[in-house]
């Protein structure tokens, strides 16, 4: 997981500005800025199954859930994409 500097904490990528002005998902390049990574990292992150928080793929398109992002840059914890199987094999 990447370091947070004082920018990300307190600018616009702090949470309390991305609460007020991001919508429920963000594009992988927003999401990138906030983690202090680049683009093609970002997106080689999201090939992997490894970006640090939940991915959504609608169609085309590769969103980044808002409140995923947020927990993980409050917590510095990663949440990556996890399949809950459970409900498949009855238990």
């Amino acid at each position: 997981m990447p370091s947070q500097n004082s920018a990300t904490q307190h600018g616009q990528f702090s949470p309390a500005h991305i609460r007020a002005t991001w919508s429920g998902t963000a594009s992988v390049e927003e999401a990138a800025q906030a983690f202090g990574l680049s683009r093609s990292k970002s997106y080689d992150l999201v090939r992997r199954g490894e970006f640090p928080c939940r991915v959504l793929r609608i169609g085309r398109a590769t969103r980044i859930v808002t409140a995923s992002l947020l927990r993980v840059l409050e917590s510095g914890e990663p949440e990556y994409n996890t399949v809950d199987t459970r409900h498949l094999t009855g238990s």
